[in-house]
């Protein structure tokens, strides 16, 4: 049986724990291997080393920092059909979208690489009579990630690229589920020039939350994860005096206005609500439709697309998406679809109970349509993170968006319209932190930032882009004066400059 640990000062290191998690295949329920969970002095073991080398890491200067970020992007993009293989082997996504995940990291890695830019501070020459202001952004020190299983290459980067372009060194902390990819990005910064010690990977569970949350020498953390643990995350970390940001669940909505391209925006909402078996913070589950003429087109077009479907192993080049990860999380999307039909929604196409040939143990989830869910149904209210869209009708479009904007989820939203007054003053009011103007998935660039709000995101700053650099820097504001002569008389009043 193959068996995961940690990565820690360049290095694979056993680890020294008895606790262990299985690894599935999700596309045969079979386990494939095993991760040591670490205790809390392994985690504190590799704070430490972090500590160690965060002296000389973070007085390398700018632009050869940099260069470890360029050589890592061209590391990743050279092994991204391996990465993406890997991925898809212990997650489940089809490999094309296991591609899309090491991209969307290598476009922030990428961002990453014009550090020197990025970190400079600001500069006034002459504020007062001989005096001058300067400002400069410095590291923090050891700094964190916890990251979800659904990205196990691009959210982790997200996180790392940033801060350890910025000067830190990086704790970083996988889901448990799909470890090995995190693991190779380790190896291949260390290959990249990062000096030992700059990444470590721990592997584990809450034991290595709680001990990475309540460490005294670990600055900031990172998470993406599901709300209520984000909010454990945010309270535990600032109780202890560390900078946090913890962005959690989402229920993303998608008006369909009926002045829309309809035939785009079913090709655009079927391949988001269903890709990745809806396993993406920023999939969009619910489509809410504007007028009954709209929602009955869209739901008759949205059956024959979702029908048309083929869902498939990982390997499958012709499958639009593979399995969930675990049997326990496709009891949790099965246990929602039957909550759905209970409260009294139209469920006009069940995926629930799809075996395919030769991969009976799989967890494969086809499908599923609802229609005429109400805002008041639980399965509304929640997020499910699996291949199931809801369709809710709304009479207005002011109706429709009251919806995304009254619920606890504001992760991302988009509208489908060609009326460009309405899709502007829609994203001006709506209260979500990203918007999609038929753009299905608003995942922002890498040189932008992304962040929800609401119970989407704890903490007041996003990850990656020019926010990614202040979370992971802390700002020093100089004002200088070089004196000749006699400076007079002892001063006993706030200085001003005017």
């Amino acid at each position: 049986m193959r068996e995961v640990h940690h990565f820690i000062g360049g290095k694979s290191v056993t680890g020294t724990s008895s606790r262990f998690g299985d690894i599935y295949n999700p596309n045969t329920g079979e386990v494939q291997a095993r991760v040591a969970l670490a205790t809390s002095n392994e985690v504190s073991q590799a704070i430490m080393n972090a500590s160690e080398a965060f002296p000389a890491w973070s007085m390398m200067n700018p632009q050869r920092r940099a260069r470890v970020m360029f050589e890592f992007k061209r590391l990743l993009e050279a092994n991204i059909n391996e990465l993406a293989e890997l991925l898809s082997a212990e997650h489940g996504k089809v490999v094309a979208d296991s591609r899309g995940d090491v991209q969307r990291g290598i476009d922030v890695v990428e961002f990453a690489c014009g550090i020197p830019h990025l970190q400079k501070g600001e500069y006034t020459e002459g504020a007062g009579p001989g005096i001058d202001v300067y400002s400069m952004r410095q590291p923090l020190g050891v700094v964190a990630g916890i990251t979800p299983f659904n990205f196990p290459a691009m959210i982790p980067c997200w996180m790392a690229a940033v801060a350890i372009a910025c000067g830190n060194t990086f704790i970083l902390k996988p889901s448990e589920k799909d470890p090995s990819v995190p693991m190779r990005l380790g190896e291949l910064l260390l290959e990249a020039g990062a000096p030992e010690g700059v990444l470590n990977v721990v592997n584990g569970d809450k034991v290595a939350v709680d001990a990475i949350l309540t460490h005294p020498e670990v600055k900031a953390v990172s998470f993406v994860g599901s709300s209520d643990i984000a909010q454990y995350v945010y309270s535990t970390g600032t109780a202890h005096g560390k900078r946090v940001q913890a962005m959690g669940g989402a229920k993303n909505h998608g008006i369909i206005m009926p002045d829309c391209n309809m035939e785009q925006a079913v090709k655009d909402i079927v391949g988001a609500a269903y890709g990745s078996a809806g396993e993406r913070c920023m999939a969009l589950p619910v489509a809410v439709t504007v007028g009954k003429k709209t929602g009955d087109e869209f739901v008759e077009r949205m059956v024959d697309a979702a029908r048309n479907l083929k869902v498939g192993v990982s390997t499958d080049a012709d499958a639009h998406y593979g399995p969930v990860v675990s049997a326990a999380h496709k009891a949790k999307v099965e246990s929602y679809i039957q909550m759905g039909v209970d409260e009294g929604a139209d469920l006009v196409l069940d995926g629930r109970g799809l075996k395919l040939q030769g991969n009976e143990n799989g967890y494969f989830i086809g499908p599923n349509l609802f229609d005429n869910v109400k805002p008041t149904m639980q399965s509304y209210k929640e997020e499910i993170f699996g291949p199931v869209l809801q369709v809710v009708r709304a009479e207005t479009l002011e109706e429709a968006a009251a919806l995304p904007s009254n619920h606890q989820y504001g992760n991302g939203v988009a509208i489908f319209t060609s009326n460009g007054r309405a899709a502007r003053e829609f994203a001006a009011q709506v209260n979500v932190g990203m918007v999609g103007v038929n753009v299905p998935i608003p995942v922002p660039v890498s040189y932008h930032t992304f962040g929800g709000w609401k119970r989407s995101a704890f903490g007041d700053t996003n990850q990656h882009g020019p926010e990614g650099v202040r979370f992971w820097t802390k700002i020093k504001t100089v004002t200088q004066r070089w004196p000749e002569g006699d400076i007079g008389d002892q001063a006993f009043i706030i200085p001003t400059m005017g």
